[in-house]
C-alpha cells in the first residue's frame, strides 16, 4: 500500500536568528496594542419601549470579508476544483424541458441567462433600483441554484480542467429540475421521481476519482430542499436521491439542510440581486443603508388557513395591530413568486422583516431580506442558525449580531408582542445589527460576473464561499480516505 510522507525542511532554516526574534516580538506587541483598542466598544444605550427613529441614511457600508489568499495571489489555498463533464441528460436536456418543469407556469423565464433569469430591466423591479445597478437584477427562480452554480463554477479561478490536479470535484447534475418534474404529475411514480438519480449514480461510480475516494472529495448542489430528495416509502413525496448506495459520502450543498446529516451543507437561496463586479455590490450596500426605512418591521407571507394555529396569520395579525409601524404582504397564490419587485420594496423600507418557517424551516424571503438591508427577526433556530454555517455567523452570541430571535411560544400565549419586542432595541443596537447585516450581502448572493476573478476587489460572493468551504471540508476528510 502507498505510503505518503511529508518532506523534511532544512533544518537550519527552522533555527531563527535574533533579528527575526525581535521584528516578531515588535509586531506581537502592535498586534496586541490594535485588538485592546479594537476590544474597546462603547456602552449600549438604555432600552426604550417607544420605537427609535430611523437612521438609515448614516448607516456606513464595512468592507466584506478578504478572500483567503495564497502565495500566488489566487484564493483557492494552492487547491483547485474539476467541474465533470456530464452527458446532456443530466442537465443540458433537463433545461430544453423548462417548459414542462412546473405545473402552474413555465420555468424558462426563470433558468436564462444560465440560471439568472430575465433582466429586471423593464420589469416592476426598475423603479427600485438605481439606474446603474439594472444589469446586476433578474427575476431569478428560488429553486435555479444548480444551474447558477455550474455556470459560476465553469469560469471560477479555482477550476482545474485536469482532474490529476484537483482537489474537490463537482457533479453538475441538475438533481432539483430532474425530481421536481414529477412532483406535481398525477402518474407519476417513485420510480419516475427516482429514475435520472439512479442513472446519474452509475455513471459517477464508474468514474477513476471516484473511485479513488468513495465519494469524500465530491460535492453536488441541489436546487431544492433536503427534504424533496429523502423519500421514504414509494408512495410519499419526493425523491430518494440522498437515500440511495453511494451518496453518503457525498458533500450536498442544499438551499435548506437536514440538521442530522453532516453532508449536507445549507447555502443562500439564490436572490434577484447578481452583481457583475465588487463596485456594483458596494454601490447597492450603500442605496440599502441610506433608504428611508419608515415602518418598524414588515412580513410577506401567506396564511396557512387550513392550518390549525397558523403562526403566520398570527403574524399577519401582528402587523394589523401595529398600524403604520408594520407593512404586511399577502403572499397568497404565488403573487409574491410572480413578482419580487413587491417583496423588495417591502423589506427596502422596514427595519425589521418577520422570517417564520414557510412550507419547511427555510425560506427565499429570509435572503430577500437581508439583501434589502432589513434585519430577519426569526422563530424557529432551525430556520438559519441551524442552516447555514459557512455563510451567517453562528455559536458564541453572534446570532444577535445581525438578528433577532422571538420565542414564538410566548407570543402565541400573548406573553409579548412583535413590535413591543422590536421597539426596545435601542436604536444604537439597530444600527449595529443592520450595519452587520449589510456588510454580510457579498456573501449571500450568486454573481453575475464571467471570468476567473469573480466580484474582484478580494470579495467573495456565495459560490467563493462555497469553493473555500469545500476545500478546507476535503482536507479534513482526506485522512479518512487517503492510503497511509
Amino acid at each position: 500500500m502507498a505510503s505518503y510522507r511529508p518532506e523534511h525542511a532544512n533544518p537550519a532554516a527552522r533555527r531563527p536568528r535574533p533579528v527575526v526574534l525581535l521584528m516578531l516580538a515588535f509586531f506581537a506587541l502592535q498586534l496586541l496594542i490594535f485588538l485592546s483598542f479594537r476590544a474597546v466598544r462603547p456602552p449600549p444605550a438604555p432600552a426604550s419601549s417607544a420605537p427609535a427613529a430611523d437612521t438609515a441614511a448614516a448607516v456606513p457600508v464595512l468592507a466584506s470579508a478578504p478572500a483567503r489568499r495564497d502565495g500566488n495571489g489566487s484564493s483557492c489555498g494552492g487547491e483547485l476544483v474539476y467541474v465533470y463533464d456530464l452527458p446532456a441528460a443530466f442537465n443540458e436536456d433537463l433545461l430544453r424541458m423548462c417548459d414542462k418543469l412546473a405545473p402552474m407556469y413555465s420555468l424558462c423565464p426563470y433558468l436564462a441567462n444560465d440560471g439568472l433569469g430575465l433582466p429586471a430591466g423593464g420589469t416592476n423591479l426598475s423603479s427600485l433600483l438605481p439606474r446603474e445597478l439594472l444589469g446586476s437584477w433578474y427575476a431569478s427562480d428560488q429553486f435555479a441554484l444548480e444551474h447558477i452554480v455550474r455556470r459560476r463554477l465553469l469560469s471560477h479561478r479555482c477550476r482545474t480542467a485536469d482532474p490529476a490536479r484537483a482537489a474537490a470535484f463537482f457533479v453538475p447534475f441538475y438533481a432539483g429540475l430532474a425530481v421536481g418534474r414529477h412532483l406535481w404529475a398525477p402518474n407519476a411514480t417513485g420510480a419516475d421521481r427516482d429514475r435520472d438519480c439512479a442513472a446519474l449514480l452509475t455513471w459517477l461510480h464508474a468514474q477513476p476519482w471516484y473511485r479513488r475516494s468513495r465519494g469524500w472529495d465530491h460535492f453536488i448542489a441541489l436546487g431544492r430542499i433536503t427534504w424533496d430528495f429523502r423519500r421514504t416509502s414509494d408512495d410519499a413525496w419526493g425523491g430518494s436521491f440522498l437515500t440511495m448506495p453511494g451518496v453518503a459520502n457525498i458533500t450536498r450543498l442544499v438551499i435548506e439542510r437536514d440538521p442530522w446529516d453532516d453532508m449536507d451543507v445549507g447555502v443562500p437561496y439564490p436572490t434577484g440581486f447578481h452583481p457583475r463586479a465588487a463596485a456594483d455590490v458596494r454601490a447597492w450596500q450603500r442605496h440599502v443603508a441610506r433608504r428611508p426605512r419608515p415602518m418598524l418591521f414588515a412580513f410577506a407571507g401567506a396564511p396557512r388557513s387550513a392550518i390549525r394555529g397558523d403562526f403566520r396569520a398570527l403574524l399577519l395579525g401582528e402587523c394589523q395591530a401595529a398600524g403604520t409601524a408594520c407593512g404586511a404582504l399577502d403572499c397568497a397564490e404565488g403573487r409574491c413568486i410572480r413578482n419580487n419587485a413587491l417583496v423588495m420594496e417591502l423589506f427596502m423600507g422596514a427595519r425589521f422583516c418577520l422570517q417564520p418557517r414557510g412550507d419547511s424551516f427555510t425560506r427565499r424571503s429570509l435572503f430577500d431580506c437581508m439583501v434589502a438591508g432589513a434585519v430577519p427577526v426569526l422563530f424557529w433556530r432551525r430556520s438559519a442558525y441551524r442552516q447555514y454555517g459557512w455563510y451567517l455567523p453562528v455559536g458564541d452570541g453572534r446570532e444577535a449580531e445581525w438578528s433577532v430571535f422571538i420565542d414564538r411560544e410566548k407570543l402565541r400565549a400573548g406573553n409579548l408582542t412583535v413590535r413591543g419586542v422590536l421597539a426596545a432595541i435601542p436604536e444604537p443596537r439597530v444600527r449595529l445589527m443592520r450595519e452587520r447585516v449589510v456588510e454580510m450581502i457579498p456573501r449571500l448572493v450568486y454573481a453575475a460576473a464571467d471570468g476567473g476573478e469573480g466580484l474582484g476587489g478580494g470579495m467573495e460572493d456565495a459560490v467563493d464561499v462555497m469553493v473555500d468551504g469545500m476545500l478546507r471540508r476535503v482536507a479534513e476528510q482526506r485522512p479518512r480516505w487517503r492510503p497511509t
